[in-house]
């Protein structure tokens, strides 16, 4: 909604991607936590076991990164 994207930008939250035709929030993004990305979208269709998206790479990386070991 927004309506309150200039209260959440306020907070640290970052709208990174919008819809061109609406201008609605895509893609929200926290940039000061080890991995948070909101979409409003779904990656999964254009995801393959051999090709997957970026996205879920991304999340696997820092899941890696930020494991307990």
């Amino acid at each position: 909604n927004n309506d309150y994207l200039e209260q959440l930008e306020t907070a640290g939250m970052i709208a990174t991607g919008k819809n061109p035709k609406t201008n609605l929030v895509e893609v929200v993004e926290l940039p000061n936590h080890p991995w948070f990305i909101g979409v409003q979208y779904h990656p999964e269709y254009k995801s393959t076991v051999l090709n997957p998206h970026p996205l879920f790479v991304s999340f696997v990386k820092a899941s890696l990164e930020h494991s307990l070991n």
